[in-house]
């Protein structure tokens, strides 16, 4: 077992890290005195404007595109992290989609597309990170409370973060002896602009008031969820999938 010197910068890669929640983590963990890497597969203007919002705090990141479907392209993806910065201490797999239909309607080759960022994406990064983290490293994967809320035309992304759940729970324990943490964080409603396209005001409305918070999450309140888990404070917390929505499941 390789350990991180903990006096040493620790560093993160956050898939999926030119997103609404994926910016918010990177920010996040550079604010805690990480070195980010954020990974993005389409947009890498909205990667470098998070690239260039940690160096304007006086951060240390940089974007690296690549398909987290593709072993070659993940495998890449952490050899440019150890090259740029040494190692890898901490992976936040942000990187998904979410098709809706009801479950008569959904259209085969969108699950199918689904399945492949979602569920093979989630398993070809943790594959690396079970390979590639220091000593006291986290792994933190992206789930969603859907899988508890039961809403019609959510089937078939529910089921795909429902895997992310169960492998996210048994590598935990895989990794025993190895120091280092594999928890999930299931996100409720958050107000992103991918969450927030094509839903009525009505609709936004019925949706931040389901939470006794009364307002919709936003990408700083899961990224606050999962800095803890990647930080010192969360290290007793381990194989858990940690409820982020203000209380509505």
């Amino acid at each position: 077992m390789t350990t991180v010197d903990q006096t040493a910068t620790r560093v993160a890669i956050v898939t999926g890290g030119s997103g609404g929640i994926g910016g918010a983590v990177a920010r996040a963990l550079a604010a805690d005195g990480m070195s980010v890497v954020v990974h993005y597969s389409g947009s890498a203007r909205r990667a470098e404007e998070v690239v260039a919002s940690i160096a304007a705090t006086g951060g240390a990141a940089v974007a690296v595109r690549g398909d987290v479907a593709d072993a070659a392209d993940m495998a890449a993806l952490f050899d440019a992290a150890e090259e740029r910065f040494g190692g890898v201490d901490v992976v936040v797999n942000t990187a998904g989609i979410m098709l809706l239909a009801p479950l008569a309607e959904m259209d085969l080759d969108a699950f199918d597309r689904m399945h492949r960022v979602n569920v093979r994406g989630t398993f070809v990064v943790s594959q690396q990170a079970a390979r590639r983290l220091r000593g006291g490293g986290a792994l933190i994967n992206i789930s969603t409370s859907v899988t508890r809320l039961q809403q019609p035309t959510y089937g078939a992304y529910a089921a795909t973060k429902g895997a992310v759940e169960a492998m996210t729970l048994v590598l935990a324990r895989e990794l025993r002896g190895r120091d280092i943490t594999v928890n999930a964080v299931a996100p409720g409603p958050t107000a992103t602009p991918l969450f927030l396209e094509g839903k009525s005001e009505q609709l936004i409305d019925r949706l931040a008031t389901a939470s006794p918070l009364e307002r919709l999450g936003t990408p700083e309140d899961i990224a606050h969820s999962v800095a803890f888990l990647a930080g010192a404070n969360g290290r007793w917390v381990n194989g858990q999938v940690l409820f982020a929505n203000g209380g509505i499941a």
